[in-house]
């Protein structure tokens, strides 16, 4: 019976072995050993360098250099736990017998320091493992480089003892244990007994931190999109600004001279998001985003002379308070001084009394008061009346405003500022609403307007998004603010400014996130000192930098924590790369774009 179950077994064993297996899969074609200075495997050449020694002191990683390098190599660490007990034991021995010799032999001086020197380190260790609790490990560190090219190989390997060397690790070639070397570096926790001896290193657990190897600034999120690649060690960038167990929220700023690849970084980020199902809102002052907007099928507003979609500024949204809030009147008074602040200029406390004042006379008119009810109309149908809220149609316009204004001779100033939105070059400012919103893709195009007169619509725009953004929380959306410092620089005023640190402060909440765009750096910080642009750089967790001037790298400089060679890097960017900092990790990333993407955005 035992016999038959043996047969049994060994059938079942030759009939596995005619299968094509995963092991046969792994397998390379051939292995060549016959070199002392490397293996071939399947036409790439592999050697390897072992580390034997190190600097006495070390307060940096010691690996760092070599890693943020863009050699091919696998690095294997071994560390050996060793009995504590058995090493203070074998210390103290060693410690005696060594004091004895320093007290009674008359040897050379050489020798001496020698005896010294260990009876010192011995002292030190046995110190640490008593009082502080420190263990003792061995440490064994390989490192196998590989390349198709044999000169190419032996470059490599002397580029990689230069960087050693220089960090004071003390490292020799790997001669005739090319094959024992290789199969320490691959990942099946081998130590190879015969490399072992000349490899071994003493080190106590807290000098342990020195080896760590994954000290490489990169950002690799699971669920993110693809960036670029890290310039330092050709990684890969993937960013989940969403991410919100990782990042304090989803902001960016994106700040580049014209022509360093900031507008194409901006346009594939969108193109990319919208692959994800992001909504997402442009304001475009420069037209450079109509022919993306065609492509990905997304909506485009026009504002201007030409135009003919209105968009009203007196317009209540229902969105604009969300749900169990109060005061839709109220809030839309805050945003609408904001706006005339931009065309009255900077008001005084009485003079925004008296506005305020005219514009709820404005909205009393239309039957609309601080009654969140009055925002709200009966429509009747052939079975049932029910109450919807009220269309632009039902509120007031800027000439409602005007009128109102040209009564009084205390607005007379006001009124004739005015006239260009009413009668004049902007009119078109002076219609109802006749667009609808729905679209994950709209690019609102302010590009009409001029350059004096870019702030009204790009302020128009933004309150509009706004009140989108707020609708749905559980649906991610983006704000792209190109040349954000038309609305929070010189030219801006507070109550703008305000706005739109709001939208960057509270986005986070609307499942949101607001991007910051501009090539005037030094115009973001123009207005009351910069505070405005500081809050909003300050409150984006992403940060990317391409090509800048002198000036705006100091004015930067001067509110980030740039570094002296990051700020070297930035002044000698190429096109296509930037610094990006996302929370802590500043990584230098060139952008990357398939074909087909070049050929949507160009």
């Amino acid at each position: 019976m035992r016999k038959n179950n043996k047969e049994n077994n060994k059938n079942n064993l030759e009939i596995y072995e005619g299968i094509f297996g995963i092991k046969d899969y792994l397998s390379p074609s051939y292995i060549n050993l016959n070199n002392p200075k490397y293996i071939e495997i399947d036409d790439i050449y592999y050697s390897s360098i072992i580390v034997v020694n190190y600097y006495r002191e070390y307060t940096d990683l010691i690996l760092k250099n070599l890693i943020d390098s863009n050699i091919n190599m696998n690095i294997s660490i071994f560390y050996e736990k060793k009995d504590t007990y058995k090493i203070i034991r074998e210390l103290t021995y060693h410690i005696g017998n060594v004091g004895v010799d320093l007290n009674t032999n008359n040897k050379n001086r050489q020798d001496i320091e020698i005896a010294a020197f260990t009876y010192n380190d011995a002292k030190y260790i046995r110190k640490e493992m008593q009082l502080n609790n420190e263990e003792l490990y061995f440490l064994y560190i390989y490192i196998t480089i590989y390349s198709k090219d044999k000169k190419e190989l032996e470059y490599l390997i002397n580029k990689t003892q230069g960087i050693m060397q220089s960090k004071g690790l003390m490292c020799k070639k790997a001669y005739f244990r090319q094959e024992q070397t290789f199969l320490s570096c691959l990942p099946i926790m081998e130590n190879n007994e015969d490399i072992k001896k000349i490899s071994k290193r003493n080190i106590l657990t807290s000098s342990l931190v020195s080896t760590y190897p994954f000290i490489s600034s990169n950002i690799f999120d699971e669920e993110g999109i693809f960036i670029g690649t890290n310039v330092e060690n050709n990684s890969m960038v993937l960013i989940d600004r969403y991410n919100t167990i990782k990042y304090k929220n989803a902001n960016m700023c994106i700040f580049g001279t014209s022509g360093a690849g900031k507008s194409f970084y901006t346009k594939l980020l969108i193109l990319r998001n919208r692959l994800l199902g992001i909504e997402q809102y442009i304001i475009d002052p420069d037209r450079e985003y109509t022919k993306l907007c065609e492509n990905l099928n997304g909506t485009l507003l026009k504002i201007g002379p030409s135009s003919k979609t209105f968009i009203n500024i007196f317009d209540i949204r229902e969105e604009t308070i969300e749900e169990n809030e109060r005061g839709y009147l109220a809030t839309k008074i805050n945003k609408l001084m904001g706006f005339f602040n931009l065309i009255f200029g900077e008001m005084n406390e009485e003079e925004k009394a008296i506005i305020e004042e005219k514009i709820i006379q404005c909205y009393e008119e239309k039957g609309i008061t601080f009654e969140d009810n009055s925002l709200y109309k009966e429509e009747t149908n052939k079975i049932t009346i029910k109450k919807v809220f009220k269309e632009s149609t039902d509120m007031p316009r800027l000439e409602d405003l005007y009128k109102i204004l040209e009564k009084d001779e205390k607005t007379q100033i006001f009124k004739i500022k005015l006239i260009p939105f009413i009668k004049g070059s902007l009119k078109f400012f002076n219609n109802y609403t006749n667009i609808q919103i729905n679209n994950q893709i709209i690019v609102a195009d302010v590009y009409e307007l001029g350059e004096e007169n870019l702030k009204y619509g790009m302020y128009i725009f933004t309150e509009l998004f706004w009140d989108k953004i707020k609708t749905k929380r559980n649906i991610k959306k983006a704000i792209y603010l190109d040349e954000i410092w038309r609305l929070i620089g010189v030219t801006s005023n507070k109550n703008v400014a305000s706005f739109i640190y709001k939208i960057f402060k509270t986005i986070r909440k609307y499942g949101g996130s607001a991007v910051a765009i501009t090539q005037d750096v030094s115009d973001l910080f123009s207005l009351e000192n910069g505070i405005y642009g500081k809050s909003i750089l300050n409150n984006s967790s992403i940060k990317n930098f391409f090509l800048l001037e002198e000036e705006n790298i100091k004015i930067l400089s001067e509110n980030t924590n740039l570094s002296e060679k990051e700020k070297l890097e930035i002044r000698s960017l190429k096109r296509g790369e930037c610094l990006i900092f996302v929370e802590n990790n500043h990584i230098l990333t060139k952008i990357e774009a398939a074909d087909f993407e070049k050929e949507i955005i160009e």
